[in-house]
C-alpha cells in the first residue's frame, strides 16, 4: 500500500504544479513538457500520456511534437494527470478557466461521490450523487464517460464508477482502487469519437519485419508495457517513428485512441482524484 500511497502524493503534487502554471498565453506543448518533466523529478513516471483537452473536448487530447495550441483567456482546460511507481497509479483532474459555474459543477459532483466510497455502496449511488449534483447547477453530466478501478499496471481494471444512476447495484469493496472523474456539460452529455489523439496502448506483440519497427516495438514493450503512451514519448527517442507506428497501427499491435469530444460541442469540465475504499475514503491523491 505504501507505493499506492506515494503515487498518489506525487499526483497530487504535479497536479498542483499543473494548475499553477496553466496560465493563459501557454502552449500546450509546453505545458506537457513541464509536467512530465515535473513528474520524472519527483521519481515518477506517466501512467498515461497527460491530457489537455480544451473547451468541448472532454479527453485524450495530447499535445503533437511542435503542436502550436496556445491555452487562451477565454478557454476551459482540462488537465488530466496520470504518475506511476512500479505500476502503482495515480489519476487525477482538475478543470482551469473562467467558467467557474461549469467548474464548480464538476468539483461538488466529486466531492459527493468520494463520500461514498466505502464498502458495500452500490455503483449507482455514486452515479446518482455526480448527477444530482452536476444538475443542481445546471448542466448535464457526460453519460458515457466514467470512472474506473485501478490495480497494478492496469489504468482501466473490470468496475466501472458511472457519473449518473445506471442501474448498477455492484458493490464497492474494502481495499479496492477507484478514480471517480465526474464530467460536466454544458451540452447534452455525451461524448463521441473525434480526430486521432496519437495516444496510443501495446494490445499484442508479434513480429515485424522492418529492423527499425522492430526496435520502436521493443522500446514501446519496455517503457510502457501495458500502460498508455504518445506520439512524443516515441518521437523523442526515435525522430522518424511516425512510419513505424503507423506500421504497428494498421497490424493492430499497438491502437490509437480518438479525442473525445462532447456531440452538442457543449464545454465540458472535469474533476477527478484517485481513492481508497474503506469505512473512511482515503483520498489518495489529496493536495
Amino acid at each position: 500500500m505504501d507505493q499506492w500511497i506515494k503515487a498518489g502524493k506525487i499526483g497530487a503534487e504535479v497536479l498542483n504544479y499543473a494548475k499553477s502554471i496553466a496560465k493563459p498565453g501557454i502552449q500546450l506543448l509546453e505545458l506537457a513538457e513541464k509536467i512530465e518533466k515535473k513528474t520524472a523529478e519527483l521519481g515518477a513516471k506517466p501512467a498515461f500520456p497527460v491530457n489537455l483537452s480544451l473547451n468541448h473536448i472532454a479527453a485524450h487530447y495530447t499535445p503533437l511534437p511542435n503542436d502550436p495550441t496556445v491555452y487562451k483567456e477565454e478557454d476551459i482546460l482540462k488537465i488530466d494527470i496520470g504518475c506511476h511507481l512500479d505500476g502503482h497509479i495515480s489519476d487525477t483532474a482538475l478543470t482551469v478557466g473562467n467558467n467557474t459555474e461549469l467548474i464548480k459543477a464538476s468539483q461538488d459532483a466529486l466531492k459527493a461521490a468520494m463520500k461514498l466510497a466505502t464498502p458495500g455502496t452500490e455503483l449507482r449511488e455514486i452515479g446518482k450523487a455526480i448527477q444530482e449534483a452536476i444538475k443542481s447547477h445546471g448542466f448535464s453530466p457526460i453519460r458515457n464517460l466514467s470512472g474506473h478501478q485501478i490495480e497494478k499496471y492496469d489504468l482501466h481494471a473490470g468496475m466501472i464508477i458511472p457519473n449518473f444512476d445506471n442501474g448498477d447495484d455492484n458493490e464497492l469493496e474494502e481495499g479496492q482502487i477507484i478514480a471517480i472523474e465526474p464530467f460536466a456539460t454544458t451540452g447534452q452529455g455525451k461524448v463521441t469519437e473525434g480526430k486521432p489523439s496519437t495516444i496510443y496502448r501495446l494490445l499484442q506483440t508479434r513480429p515485424v519485419r522492418d529492423p527499425t519497427t522492430k526496435k520502436i516495438l521493443q522500446h514501446i514493450e519496455k517503457e510502457f508495457s501495458t500502460l498508455p503512451f504518445c506520439k512524443r514519448d516515441v518521437i523523442r527517442k526515435y525522430p522518424t517513428a511516425n512510419f513505424s507506428l503507423n506500421i504497428l497501427e494498421r497490424q493492430e499491435i499497438i491502437k490509437n485512441y480518438a479525442q473525445l469530444i462532447e456531440e452538442t460541442k457543449g464545454l465540458v469540465s472535469q474533476a477527478e482524484h484517485t481513492v481508497l475504499v474503506k469505512d473512511k475514503p482515503v483520498i489518495l491523491t489529496k493536495c
